[in-house]
């Protein structure tokens, strides 16, 4: 089995936040692989990377990173493939707002879907989602988690309805 998705993060520290798209992709039964790479540490190592996924049969790259977080863009700038950044708060970071910035604000050109602050599961759905385009089986996997998100909102609110209060009125 080869991977379609590739989740790198700048470190291994980041894995914590990672980790929640490679569940997400798993209960979707996507194939992913997971690697730490840095764009300040180990430039090469992201350079052949990136310049090699395509050929590797990789069809989306998720790339968490904090701080200064430019792995996302160096990845996107050397690859054809989509990538989808995950800023991640890092523990020196200022409040995430770094690494939001640094993913979000790309040059044009060089874009890079970006997710919320540690929002690994939501990049594992969009890849899912990207995947779905070409792929009636990974499609037909999001429709059915999605029909389960609608189901927990409506049972939640038959439960609500229970809660009593004077002046509710629902």
């Amino acid at each position: 089995m080869k991977p379609l998705v590739s989740i790198i993060m700048g470190s291994t520290s980041d894995l914590k936040i990672m980790e929640e798209a490679a569940i997400i992709l798993n209960e979707f039964k996507i194939p992913f692989e997971v690697n730490a790479l840095s764009a300040h540490r180990t430039p090469q190592q992201a350079i052949d990377f990136s310049k090699k996924a395509a050929d590797r049969g990789i069809k989306v790259i998720i790339a968490g990173a904090g701080g200064a977080a430019h792995l996302p863009g160096v990845v996107a700038a050397l690859t054809p493939l989509p990538v989808i950044g995950v800023p991640i708060k890092a523990s020196m970071s200022l409040d995430g707002w770094d690494s939001i910035l640094s993913i979000l604000q790309m040059p044009p050109g060089i874009p890079v879907a970006t997710v919320g602050l540690n929002a690994a599961r939501n990049a594992g759905i969009l890849a899912a989602q990207i995947l779905g385009v070409a792929d009636n089986q990974i499609q037909e996997t999001v429709k059915s988690f999605k029909a389960g998100l609608e189901k927990k909102i409506v049972e939640a609110n038959l439960e609500l309805a229970k809660i009593k209060f004077e002046f509710k009125v629902n």
